[in-house]
């Protein structure tokens, strides 16, 4: 108590996930503890900023009241906007990335089919952007896409992440401004966070012949598509159509492959050209790497939840660049949190599917239980990690289908832009083929 009033004491509901210890040690190594005894503690403004990205539609007064709703009969500061800014502003951003650096990484859960291949811990990489306000602070450090349409009408960021794809925990992520720096600008960032024993799925973005060296250097393996026009040099070729070349000085195996999908409404045929430092035909054939580099979508899943599911598609709230960076780094948080809680829940059901998780029912969940104020009134005791993950385990998905669904624009940026109303929005079910081409030559 402080004051008589609400305090850290009271926000059990949330300690569960983010222990007062592990809170205070933030606050402690980035030395943003209180100098003197306030109705906002430092410890409480934390808690604060994680729960606001569970009510991303609401402000944080709203918030608060949110956290101190159901204390019925108990001493409660009402603390005005201004103050809740001031009190996040004098926190920063620091202790928020301390969390998210001691709470990354991947999932622990038994080594199987769902999160490895041929013994190996499938990661992905890739990047995407957020929309951020557009205050003259905030264009300071951000700046607004070009486009054809007359480009977005709000600034934007760049998030890279390296994400464990049998359960979309982020094993790092980085981010920054102006989107003018590209993805391989930020991915160097992230490569100290790989290791031997992983392997690693990304696109044609990050084909780059020095990127793959520095990311072969780290140990981990490489399985990245490149663009169909390359030129490859044939080295060796090996009887399940794959063939030896190099990327620089780094030898790669290299597959051309067909990939067929066919549906209902027809069949759809691309050509895909993946490299890999697995150089042994034997152990690592080529149709099992064709197939395994679909699991690289996974990521995509996960910007799905954070920019959808969370964030409902809004504007971040903070209106400077230190804000932004200190909501950044809360969303992060709030999503590992969920993501391993959900992991942990779906371990201990031996043959479960991660996927087969909902992230919708464990964020709703975890907002339930803030409304309720789970745990802080007397006579109530809640595990939040395992109420969430009762709650998983109680809905699981069906087990994953193959389907596709076209790859469009489903939100225009204006209203005016979008693409008419004849848009294929439907998903259907699909056999998916793929054959390996061999290398034309001797």
């Amino acid at each position: 108590m402080a004051g008589g009033r609400f305090a850290p004491g009271h926000l059990g509901e949330l300690t569960q996930l983010v222990p007062f210890e592990m809170v205070d040690e933030a606050l402690s190594a980035t030395r943003a503890v209180q100098s003197r005894l306030r109705d906002l503690p430092s410890r409480v403004v934390i808690y604060l900023l994680l729960a606001a990205c569970l009510f991303p539609e609401t402000g944080y007064p709203g918030v608060w009241r949110k956290l101190t709703g159901a204390l019925t009969g108990l001493p409660v500061a009402a603390p005005t906007a201004s103050a809740l800014a001031q009190a996040r502003r004098r926190v920063g951003s620091k202790p928020l990335r301390w969390l998210f650096d001691l709470l990354r990484g991947p999932a622990a859960t038994p080594h199987g089919p769902q999160t490895h291949w041929r013994g190996l811990l499938v990661v992905a990489l890739d990047g995407t952007t957020m929309t951020v306000p557009d205050t003259p602070a905030v264009l300071t450090r951000f700046t607004k896409q070009a486009g054809n349409h007359g480009g977005t009408g709000y600034p934007q960021i760049r998030l890279l992440a390296l994400v464990a794809c049998g359960t979309r925990t982020l094993i790092d992520a980085v981010f920054g401004g102006p989107t003018t720096s590209g993805e391989t600008t930020y991915a160097p960032r992230l490569l100290p966070s790989l290791r031997p024993g992983m392997i690693l799925l990304a696109d044609r973005n990050f084909g780059a012949q020095k990127l793959v060296a520095d990311i072969a250097a780290t140990k981990a393996e490489v399985l990245v598509r490149l663009k169909n026009g390359r030129r490859m040099p044939v080295l060796a070729r090996y009887r399940d159509g794959s063939y030896l070349s190099a990327l620089g000085g780094l030898h790669v195996r290299v597959i051309d492959c067909e990939i067929t999908v066919t549906t209902t409404a027809g069949k759809h045929t691309g050509l895909y050209r993946l490299a890999t430092t697995l150089l042994d035909h034997h152990r690592h054939p080529a149709a099992g790497l064709a197939t395994l580099y679909h699991q690289r979508w996974e990521i995509e899943t996960a910007y799905l939840e954070l920019k959808s599911t969370i964030l409902g598609g809004r504007v971040l709230r903070a209106r400077t660049p230190d804000g932004i960076d200190q909501e950044i780094y809360a969303l992060l948080v709030v999503y590992q949190l969920l993501r391993t809680a959900m992991a942990d829940a779906t371990s201990t059901q031996c043959g479960t599917d991660p996927d087969r998780a909902s992230f919708s029912i464990a964020w709703q969940s975890a907002r339930d239980l803030v409304v309720q104020a789970a745990g802080v009134i007397a006579d109530t005791v809640v595990d939040l990690t395992g109420t969430i993950g009762r709650h998983v385990l109680a809905d699981l998905l069906p087990k994953r289908r193959s389907r596709v669904s076209p790859r469009i624009v489903k939100r225009a940026i204006s209203k005016y832009q979008a693409r008419g109303p004849h848009i294929d929005r439907s998903s259907y079910k699909a056999t998916t083929g793929i054959e390996t081409l061999a290398p034309a030559g001797p």
